[in-house]
């Protein structure tokens, strides 16, 4: 597994495998679940939060802080005190202990402060707040170190725009890239589409939480795309959709991409937001041409104007990515532990679930209660050695030791 060193909003330095598998009732978990607790307030984003951070020092502290501290904090108002008072008396006196023994929801996210977070998130206007996430967390290593390609265009493209995409997705997937894109209609579902019939890695980042699916017709596709690759969103289950979070996640399809490429869009779209990210931040930047007389090729044609790549045919951007982290040729970010190398909790661990175990038969075997496993599962998970199955179940990945020291 491999270490990150660095400060965080959460604090703490360097962490180990060891220390990020102690049970929760560590400290360092303890903090995390706080600022999970906090992320999900109403009225409360990364500004004010790691304001509210650095003025308490502790997230833990600051749950407990009267109402004129709040009110005294810059660029927090009357109404989004409000929000916070009612948030807190909603959780109760014990929030930290509720939300820890909801593993079903909260399992899965990926907040400031985890090694598999990605430190360019912190490049953006905007960061993220946490990371909820389903399918292969032996993904995340890649995507924090920006080892993927974004894919984006519009929702109503032509039939060259969606042939293209679904053949840059398989593409893509045979060179061993992993392909993110937003799971929307038209050119997002296409490259998706191209990438699992090619057995690639598809990443779908969503405008919606994971316990809803947009556009409704896409449930198998975001089934199959979380099967073989990962879901990921900002946006904590239950929380209710809203027209702008489609738009904010352009941002974050961006920040896990190390390009991007514009198949087809119309002169205001998404994708153009996507483009302008990419070139803010330095990214190669492709587009494909299109129809001059389509309204949906008018913004990724304008694009070719102002400096992008064009994009004629896939063996054209692999010339110029050469293969990605997932081709067989390519050398492992960093070597899978072995289990001799891990702590005995660790270890333990891995006995227990065998050639596959529930957490809930983990929870019986080790005598420890389940909110407890779930992050010592959830580390084990990135660092390649668990398989996530459903039903809340874990088995050996890719053929790991799981057994013996």
């Amino acid at each position: 597994m491999e270490r990150r060193s660095g400060m965080g909003p959460l604090g703490g330095g360097r962490r180990s495998m060891a220390r990020a598998a102690e049970p929760c009732r560590d400290w360092d978990q303890r903090r995390r679940l706080w600022w999970l607790l906090w992320s999900r307030c109403p009225g409360v984003g990364w500004a004010r939060l790691t304001a509210l951070a650095a003025a308490c020092g502790d997230l833990e502290r600051a749950w407990w802080w009267p109402e004129a501290e709040l009110q005294a904090l810059p660029g927090w108002g009357p109404s989004v005190v409000r929000s916070v008072l009612a948030y807190r008396q909603r959780w109760g006196p014990q929030p930290i202990a509720r939300l820890a023994g909801a593993p079903r929801s909260d399992l899965r996210v990926v907040v400031p402060g985890d090694g598999a977070w990605p430190d360019n998130l912190h490049q953006l206007e905007r960061p993220p707040l946490a990371l909820y996430w389903r399918g292969r967390g032996s993904l995340w290593p890649w995507l924090r170190h920006r080892r993927a390609v974004a894919v984006v265009g519009t929702r109503r493209p032509s039939a060259h725009g969606l042939a293209m995409a679904r053949r840059l997705g398989v593409a893509l997937a045979e060179a061993g890239w992993p392909v993110v894109s937003g799971l929307a209609e038209g050119i997002d579902g296409a490259v998706h589409e191209g990438c699992l019939a090619a057995g690639g890695a598809p990443v779908a980042v969503l405008g919606t939480p994971l316990d809803r699916v947009y556009p409704r017709h896409h449930v198998d596709l975001q089934a199959r795309v979380a099967d073989g690759g990962l879901l990921v969103t900002e946006l904590a289950p239950g929380t209710p959709v809203q027209a702008g979070h489609f738009a904010s996640r352009n941002r974050l399809q961006v920040a896990l991409a190390a390009a991007v490429v514009v198949v087809e869009c119309p002169a205001e779209s998404g994708a153009l937001h996507s483009a302008r990210i990419a070139w803010q931040q330095g990214l190669p930047l492709w587009a494909v041409p299109g129809d001059a007389a389509r309204q949906s090729a008018i913004g990724s044609n304008r694009l070719l104007g102002s400096g992008a790549t064009p994009l004629i045919s896939p063996p054209d951007l692999l010339a110029q990515l050469g293969p990605g982290p997932l081709a067989r040729s390519s050398a492992p970010l960093s070597p899978m532990p072995s289990p001799s190398a891990l702590p005995p909790s660790a270890v333990a661990l891995l006995e227990a679930v065998g050639g596959g175990a529930s957490l809930e038969q983990l929870s019986l075997v080790l005598n420890q209660p389940m909110a407890a496993l779930a992050p010592q599962l959830l580390e084990l998970e990135l660092a390649g050695l668990l398989r996530a199955d459903p039903g809340l179940c874990w088995s050996p990945q890719w053929g790991a030791a799981s057994g013996s020291a």
